[in-house]
């Protein structure tokens, strides 16, 4: 039960993500500093955590000899991802958002054959899309064809693509730039040590991106640089280690650990009672929540399955 509360109480702590950003929209603050702010507060909170855990340096040593590659999955990973999701809360409201951002399970499937068997000198074949699996993909992709209805209906097609198309760029660059990186360290690093080496990569895109928003609408607010700083704490910071130790407490059960992953899809149902809490949103229409329940099954299916898939393969191999 403890890995399950652990990976709920992340799942909120993500979720406030999404509120945030919408509640800085809503108060005129740019989605430019709401983006880049964040990444500038995680330089020295994640330097913290990785000089707390002795592993600063090999950070410095990796990104001086593959910064081109650190780069551009950073970019890919961080940039293409936290941009749009943050440009998208501008256009939709928080729960819109997180909903149609689990769109990223279906991506990180359709994502396999640009990956191979092996690295290096034992890389082997393109991997395959599991096919199996994208029957759930295809259950979670109906539920957010059923939670755009609502926004669908009333709204011109332009005001809602700025949510469903930015969402789909971020849902798709999260895993592909993630994925190429952990390659690229090759398990030479740890989760946090990649986190802090890849927000440092993309520093350049976030000082870009800060400048145009100073030049569009000045510097940014009091409450805005107090917001982005709780998203960077909440998101950055407490969710994550809160789901890693979830994690570690059942990584040698796949059902549990299954059951664990499954809880973040929690996240929907905390936004949206949040945002209707806090910014005292319109409650969504029947069917609107009829989708966000079949997303969440959608994501509890597809997660137990991989996790049975890997039970059956270690009986297979037992046996031989």
């Amino acid at each position: 039960m403890k890995p399950i509360l652990l990976g709920i109480a992340a799942a909120f702590f993500f979720g406030v993500t999404f509120i945030l950003n919408r509640s800085m929209d809503l108060s005129g603050g740019s989605w430019h500093w709401s983006a880049s702010l964040r990444f500038f507060y995680m330089v020295p909170l994640l330097w913290i955590i990785v000089w707390m855990r002795g592993n600063v340096k090999p950070v410095f040593q990796e990104l001086k000899a593959r910064f081109g590659t650190w780069f551009l999955w950073s970019s890919v990973g961080f940039v293409l991802f936290y941009a749009p999701i943050t440009y998208a809360a501008g256009f939709g409201e928080a729960w819109l958002v997180a909903a149609t951002w689990q769109i990223t399970i279906v991506a990180g499937s359709l994502l396999v054959p640009f990956f191979y068997e092996g690295e290096g000198k034992n890389k082997g074949s393109r991997q395959k899309i599991p096919f199996k699996g994208l029957g759930f993909s295809v259950l979670i992709l109906a539920g957010v064809g059923l939670v755009q209805i609502q926004e669908a209906d009333g709204v011109n097609g332009a005001a809602w693509l700025h949510v469903v198309l930015p969402v789909l760029i971020a849902a798709i660059a999260y895993p592909l730039g993630n994925r190429k990186m952990m390659i690229v360290t090759n398990k030479r690093l740890d989760a946090f040590q990649r986190a802090f080496g890849m927000t440092i990569a993309s520093l350049p895109w976030w000082i870009v991106l800060a400048v145009v928003g100073w030049f569009q609408g000045g510097a940014p607010t009091t409450d805005q640089l107090w917001q982005t700083f709780l998203v960077a704490i909440s998101s950055g910071v407490i969710a994550t280690v809160l789901f890693f130790q979830a994690t570690d407490l059942c990584s040698n059960n796949p059902v549990k650990l299954a059951g664990v992953e499954a809880t973040q899809s929690a996240e929907i149902i905390f936004v949206l009672a949040g945002e209707m809490w806090l910014l005292s949103i319109a409650t969504p229409t029947m069917l609107s929540l009829f989708g966000v329940l079949v997303i969440m099954l959608g994501m509890f299916l597809h997660s137990y399955y991989g996790k049975t898939e890997v039970v059956q393969k270690k009986s297979i191999n037992l046996a031989k």
